[in-house]
């Protein structure tokens, strides 16, 4: 536990200066520095807006609390996962930190794809796709709800990885995705592109055009996408935020009004397995005609 409240075994807590300094900086950038504001497909960089960035900042104060808890309730689970039941344990050296912060990345790979596939997790994940800007404030408009993370992480501590090294690897791996939510990166050279996360790389995971979406889930390493199939390379400039309209700055709207909807259509469902069907179908998943709720069939709808 010493290890868990070590201020530099907490990247995210060291970070936060930085996040501020980095902010200021891309806002003077926009403000004063020469640079083609039509870039991307003659449109202009979306830059910042005052209540969107309140909103954001908000949200990823409020992350930090529901993140912290999340690690308190869980760390015991995976200590004694990692003590008592991992057949072996990784020594303290160099390349086994090396090799947890890849495996914590390939988890946040797959648990990342899960929440944006599996309804019941993208009504906790949605919330930091709402804003239809694109800058490093939106970077902190972070989710309240990270109870599926822990999914995830289990079969981590089951392999012998110190429960310690993965908290640092995770937070190793949330500084890193904060610089890539910016629109005044272009591309980076073609090897960084092709092995790393990038601006550009997750600008197109920020898209909601069709063609972008459920695209580039990576951390910091964009070959789990090449890997799994998930990659897709910045063709235009992408349309930012959710499938339709999110009017609204209501911080409980913006966190858990799609739990209130994903309640509603279970409340409602006509059988257990349209039920099951909204909870863990995909979002936009709608159940065929009444005349057939067997079919568990998947049609478009706004998500």
């Amino acid at each position: 536990m010493r290890e868990f409240f070590d201020p530099t075994q907490n990247p995210v807590g060291f970070a936060i200066p930085f996040f501020l300094l980095t902010i200021a900086l891309e806002l003077a950038a926009l403000r004063w520095l020469d640079h083609d504001d039509t870039a991307f497909a003659g449109k202009p960089r979306t830059g910042y807006q005052l209540q969107d960035a309140r909103t954001s900042i908000f949200m990823g104060l409020g992350s930090l609390v529901t993140t912290t808890v999340f690690k308190l309730m869980f760390f015991g689970l995976f200590v004694l996962l990692y003590q008592h039941v991992a057949p072996y344990h990784l020594p303290n050296t160099w390349w086994a930190f090396l090799v947890t912060v890849l495996a914590v990345d390939l988890s946040y790979y797959w648990q990342h794809r899960f929440v944006h596939r599996v309804r019941v997790g993208w009504a906790a994940h949605q919330a930091h796709h709402s804003s239809e800007l694109m800058n490093f404030g939106t970077a902190l408009r972070q989710k309240w709800n990270p109870w599926f993370d822990v999914f995830f992480l289990v079969p981590l501590a089951l392999l012998g990885m110190s429960p310690a090294w993965m908290y640092l690897g995770l937070g190793i791996s949330l500084v890193y995705q904060f610089f890539v939510h910016t629109e005044m990166i272009d591309r980076l050279p073609r090897p960084v592109e092709y092995v790393f996360n990038t601006p550009s790389h997750h600008r197109v995971h920020h898209g909601s055009d069709p063609i972008y979406l459920d695209k580039n889930y990576a951390g910091i390493l964009i070959i789990w996408d090449r890997m799994f199939g998930t990659f897709q390379p910045e063709l235009h400039r992408p349309t930012y935020g959710l499938t339709y309209k999110v009017d609204t700055y209501n911080l409980i709207k913006l966190e858990y009004g799609h739990y209130a909807d994903l309640f509603r259509d279970v409340r409602n469902a006509s059988s257990w397995r349209v039920k099951l069907g909204y909870l863990f179908m995909p979002p936009g998943w709608q159940p065929a005609p009444a005349q057939d709720v067997t079919n568990l069939s998947e049609v478009p709808a706004p998500r």
